[in-house]
């Protein structure tokens, strides 16, 4: 005999009772998020100078240091990748992922 309750699922707890009433609501602009810490199965390689390495190095410890953010360069480099990808959909010639590639 099982003496465990039966629980429901996270679907069932998580679940939507009724559905919002968006008629009157503009939607805001999906913004994209980096992944953050999950498991990646896709992998790239980017050449950086020594410049540049040593730059997002700083910018990792300052996050660790001044904003309590400890968070390894790679989640750094996925947030500003979906920071300048919004950017591009949202401004398009204007952006600033397109004014600096013009500029080389």
């Amino acid at each position: 005999m099982n003496r465990r309750p039966s629980l429901p699922g996270a679907a069932e707890l998580f679940r939507l009772t009724s559905a919002p009433d968006v008629s009157d609501v503009p939607a805001p602009p999906a913004q994209r998020r980096g992944s953050g810490r999950t498991k990646h199965t896709t992998k790239i390689t980017v050449y950086v100078s020594d410049e540049e390495l040593l730059a997002l190095e700083q910018a990792r410890l300052e996050l660790r240091g001044s904003h309590a953010l400890g968070v390894d360069r790679g989640r750094i480099v996925r947030e500003a990748i979906a920071i300048v990808l919004d950017d591009l959909e949202a401004s398009g010639a204007d952006s600033l992922l397109v004014r600096r590639l013009r500029e080389q």
